[in-house]
Order: C-alpha cells, then structure tokens, then sequence
C-alpha cells in the first residue's frame, strides 16, 4: 500500500525531476550506460520499485541476464567494460558520499572515457536516480507495478 500516491503529490513536482531526466536522456551519454548505473544505485539503496523498474528498462534494452545478475557484484566480474566499471565506480562514491570528495584517481579514469560536460551529467545523473529512490522509498510505491514505455526505450 502507498503512503503517498500520486494523486497526493504535489502539482509540479515530478515534472519539473522528469524534465531533468530528459536533458540526461537526450546527452551525449550511452542510454545502457545510464540504466546500469540507475539500477546499481537502485540496489545500493534498497529502492525495489527502482530495482523494478531499471532491471526491466534494461532487459527491454536487450541486457543480458548475466550481466543483470553480477551487477551487485561488478568489481569481481569479468563482464563489464573498463568505461562501465569506472561509471560504477564513480556511481558508488557519489551515492555513499562520505564528506570527502571524489579521488583525482577516479576523477582522471573518468576523463579517459567522458569529457567535462559528460561528467558534469553523469554526476546530475547520479544525484537524480538518489533523488528517485529516496522518494519511491518514502511513499512507498508498489514494487512491480513499473510499465515500460517502449517509445522511450527504443529511442535510444
């Protein structure tokens, strides 16, 4: 059962955060890309309405089901490139920020793959997906429920 439905959410509200998911859709960044890094945030913050939703915009996508399978486990695999691993890398130090700032290490990694306003999106991106399962977590949106839109995963 919902603590909040849509209905009672304010007017706006995710309007204004799926017009920000548009500027992060429509860049320059890998639509697969995104999803893996939405879902390994979905699973680091127990969001199973997110982890609903991102594993099946992914499947759609045409992931496969052993990469779907490893993400949680992404640093002891073989299955992900060295671009997606330092996107989940970067994905977790954001999400478990701890008042330190991200390491030039990671930094540089990230510059290898991406240039700065790609970084710049990729950080909106993560800030975005936590915005997202922070609020499924607190109104309490039924995991499974997730529809997929075809039109939006076949854009990319």
């Amino acid at each position: 059962m919902e603590r909040i439905s849509y209905q009672d959410i304010p007017s706006g509200m995710f309007e204004s955060l799926m017009a920000v998911e548009a500027i992060i859709n429509k860049s320059t960044i890998d639509y697969k890309l995104l999803e893996l890094m939405r879902l390994r945030v979905a699973q680091l913050n127990g969001c199973a309405y997110c982890v609903d939703m991102h594993y099946k915009e992914l499947k759609n996508s045409g992931e496969s089901e052993l990469r779907l399978s490893s993400l949680c486990v992404w640093q002891e695999t073989p299955y992900f490139l060295e671009r997606e691993r330092v996107v989940l890398e970067f994905t977790e130090e954001v999400t478990n920020v701890k008042g330190s700032s991200i390491s030039d290490k990671l930094f540089q990694a990230l510059l290898t793959h991406f240039d700065k306003p790609e970084i710049s999106l990729l950080t909106l991106a993560v800030a975005q997906i936590n915005t997202w399962t922070r609020l499924m977590k607190t109104f309490g949106f039924t995991p499974g429920n997730y529809q997929l839109n075809t039109d939006k995963a076949n854009k990319k």
